[in-house]
């Protein structure tokens, strides 16, 4: 891949947590769908028996909520709500036709801060009631009328998500080229100028600016040719 007219949009410690997130977050679904609706009990022989599933959903929702914790440590300074994001909702016709050119967008637009924060929020609310309800080592420490609250709440949030997740993977889909980014970490600059005009700009002025100190360091480092007289 040539990397020349390419912007690195996504570093490869985030690209390989999202990717391994993906996976367990599959599992953790689809276990918890098994133990919610037993009509679907096929849904759980991806973890195996159903003594299995109940082990190990869990434990794996677990690891899915640190992972997340790590990429809201990572991406939460570009998803937090700016002037910018209202005339994006303004022109929010014109971006669906595709049609984004100038309107300022930064790294991610309002849309998917906005799906950043619910995803945040749910996993959360998930992690809450699935630790209240975890029965091996926790839910005997609280109240019966508790946990099932807490199990009532928990399948809310699991629903949201999953559902969250299915409009991630739509949009994903539906624009061009941020599948390849996320696993190549790489766009081109055209799709960046397209899709997030304000963060293109503010990548490229690194980038010349970089341009500029190389030159200034190669002419620097460069041996003065000394002219002797003939």
């Amino acid at each position: 891949m040539n990397k020349k007219n390419m912007i690195l949009r996504t570093p490869l410690i985030v690209r390989f947590c999202h990717w391994c997130m993906v996976f367990l977050f599959i599992l953790t679904a689809l276990s918890g769908l098994s133990l919610f609706f037993p009509s679907i009990k096929l849904f759980g022989l991806v973890l195996g028996t159903p003594q299995l599933v109940r082990a190990l959903h869990p434990i794996i929702g677990c690891i899915v909520f640190v992972m997340l914790m790590f990429m809201f440590l990572k991406l939460a300074h570009h998803n937090i709500p700016n002037k910018d994001d209202i005339l994006w909702l303004k022109n929010f016709k014109k971006v669906i036709m595709g049609k984004e050119e100038g309107i300022p967008i930064g790294k991610y637009n309002i849309g998917q801060k906005f799906l950043f924060w619910c995803i945040m929020g749910l996993i959360s609310v998930l992690f809450v009631t699935g630790m209240i309800m975890w029965r091996r080592y926790v839910s005997d420490y609280f109240p019966v009328q508790v946990v099932r609250i807490a199990i009532f709440f928990h399948s809310l949030a699991a629903i949201g998500l999953i559902l969250l997740a299915i409009g991630h993977a739509y949009m994903a889909i539906w624009v061009k080229g941020s599948i390849k980014g996320m696993i190549t970490g790489y766009v081109s600059r055209a799709w960046a100028r397209k899709n997030h005009s304000a963060w293109y700009e503010q990548e490229m002025k690194q980038v010349y600016q970089k341009e500029l100190k190389d030159n200034e360091k190669t002419k620097s480092e460069s041996p003065e040719i000394e002219h002797k007289p003939a």
